[in-house]
């Protein structure tokens, strides 16, 4: 249709009309609503997608931040570092290529402690979450490690039995501990350690005034050891009201009829030689110290011989770290026998602020602990003694009593008195005395004998020279030895004592004692023994020669408490 002159094609009525048309038509449609919303959707699984990946990168990036500064602070607070702990923590970034994120290191230091806290900050680029406005992420990383040594209670166990003298055991030994010795008192705090040593043999020995605290019954006036039941070994604590066997002091060993063998015979008389339990000041626990010198020159005089018990050893380890302990320490204290800040000590085991250890080393395994007999270690003996000034009248007489006769050893004959007194003398060839003659003897000797007591007897005059000497020559050679030997002692055998030796390790280990064990070129029944009494078997240690103060330097490193505190 033509277009009439005056209107326009945009304002068609025909126009208007399609165009209405296509707007109800639209507003009908449903087709392709999807679409816009399926777009919003994927846009935003775009943004949160690109937010993990950002979260991720940054996330990885503070973790190798703060994993460097961990290796970091811990290597320069150790006490050993010889370096700056700032150059080492600058280092320890340097090498991870982190140097530029390092933004302050701090140290605090003193005797026996370090603490180096160190900071860094990295910033890591998003590459979505920039849309958002967030160009950058900050990764910050922080933390504090510190080694201290707080309250450290440390026993030391050492076997100073007589194998210690075969190649150059003890010397190396007095060196790896006298370093040990060294390397805890420089690094602890004054006050905050104390160690003991305990030596063991066949025994280990109590000073008198330490035994003095304790109910410790027998006839005995020089030696100074217990002797525990296998009962005694299932706990680590030692009684100081229950009675306590305490150890005759005799010589198992030493034989002959000499009189140089007999410390009785000397001037002034002496005691036996090779006691199982020895009275020298160098062969006593040293309790509960911390000076330096005076540990070390302890360790200095030690001297090895006797037999070796692991149990007794560790028995007295332990006790000396049992709470139990506290009384005697606290009443030594006041008399200046330890310092006066260990009259607390032993501390509780459950004392989140004191760590106990025991350090017990042994070339050997454990073999016999000898003890007399009850019949045997109170009251009077057979055997009398002429003392006098004048050393020609110096013997014994032997009282039997099947014969109700004397024997007097040095005379080879028998009488009715002991020597030293007028009475009949007798003579004859027959041991039941039914050939004796027997004749009055108006003596000349001087002197008084005097009838000895089992605990006098034993402690000068070895058991087999007692028997060789004084019951050999007029009986049997075996039955005197059956009867006067290994009649009047008895022994706690290995296989006890291995036994003892296990439950007393497992009484300190429960108790949440450290136990670090050396077997310095022991046996492989040793090596066993120590091996299970160890806390773990990174604890136990197998050496031989030098490495004896390998072993030490290593255990006086773990003993330092090393440990992130932030």
């Amino acid at each position: 249709m033509p277009v009439q002159e005056g209107k326009t094609a945009a304002f068609s009525p025909d126009l208007a009309r399609r165009a209405v048309r296509r707007m109800h038509r639209f507003r009908r449609e449903e087709d392709g609503s999807l679409l816009i919303f399926g777009v919003y959707v994927f846009v935003l699984i775009l943004m949160i997608g690109g937010i993990g990946i950002d979260l991720m990168r940054f996330e990885r990036d503070r973790s190798e931040l703060q994993y460097t500064l961990d290796r970091a602070v811990l290597a320069a607070a150790d006490l050993e570092q010889t370096l700056e702990p700032e150059a080492v923590v600058r280092d320890y970034f340097d090498k991870a290529d982190l140097g530029e994120y390092l933004t302050g290191t701090t140290v605090s230091e003193g005797l026996g402690y370090r603490s180096v806290s160190a900071t860094a900050r990295s910033e890591v680029d998003t590459q979505f979450m920039h849309m958002t406005g967030l160009d950058t992420l900050t990764a910050p990383a922080a933390g504090t490690a510190e080694e201290r040594i707080d309250v450290v209670e440390i026993s030391l166990v050492l076997d100073v039995s007589g194998s210690m003298n075969s190649n150059s055991r003890l010397y190396n030994l007095k060196i790896a501990a006298r370093d040990f010795i060294d390397t805890m008192v420089d690094n602890t705090e004054d006050g905050k350690m104390s160690i003991s040593i305990i030596p063991y043999a066949t025994q280990v020995s109590m000073s008198s005034s330490f035994i003095g605290h304790f109910n410790a019954v027998g006839e005995n006036a020089y030696s100074n050891c217990i002797n525990f039941s296998s009962s005694d070994f299932n706990t680590t604590a030692v009684s100081t009201t229950a009675p306590l066997d305490r150890s005759m002091h005799f010589d198992p060993w030493t034989s002959g009829s000499s009189d140089s063998r007999d410390g009785r015979y000397r001037n002034p008389q002496e005691l036996v030689n090779q006691p199982v339990c020895e009275e020298l000041s160098s062969r006593e626990m040293l309790v509960l110290q911390k000076d330096r010198n005076t540990l070390k020159t302890f360790i200095s005089n030690l001297t090895a011989r006797g037999n070796t018990s692991i149990d007794l050893g560790m028995k007295w380890g332990a006790a000396l770290l049992d709470p139990a302990m506290r009384p005697v320490f606290a009443a030594m204290a006041g008399t200046g026998e330890v310092p006066a800040e260990f009259s607390n000590r032993p501390l509780e085991y459950d004392d989140e602020d004191s760590l106990k250890v025991v350090v017990l080393m042994s070339d050997g395994e454990n073999t016999s602990q000898y003890y007399i007999l009850s019949d045997y270690d109170h009251g009077n003996s057979n055997i009398w003694w002429n003392s006098t000034t004048n050393s020609s009248y110096k013997e014994y007489s032997v009282w039997v009593p099947a014969y109700n006769k004397f024997y007097w050893p040095h005379a080879g004959r028998w009488a009715d008195s002991a020597f030293g007194t007028d009475g009949r003398v007798c003579s004859g060839t027959s041991s039941s005395g039914s050939n004796w003659t027997c004749t009055s003897s108006s003596s000349t000797v001087t002197g008084t004998p005097e009838r000895l007591t089992y605990a006098e007897l034993w402690a000068r005059t070895p058991l087999q020279v007692n028997v060789d000497k004084n019951y050999d020559p007029w009986m049997n050679d075996t039955t005197a030895r059956n009867e006067w030997n290994y009649g009047v002692r008895s022994e706690v055998n290995a296989s006890t004592k291995n036994s003892r030796t296990h439950a007393i390790c497992n009484a300190a280990k429960a108790n949440d004692v450290i136990v670090f064990t050396i077997g310095f070129e022991a046996p492989y029944n040793g090596r066993a023994v120590l091996k299970d009494c160890a806390s773990s078997a990174a604890h136990y240690f197998d050496v031989n020669g030098l490495e004896i103060s390998e072993a030490f330097a290593s255990i006086a490193t773990s003993i330092r408490k090393l440990r992130l505190t932030q």
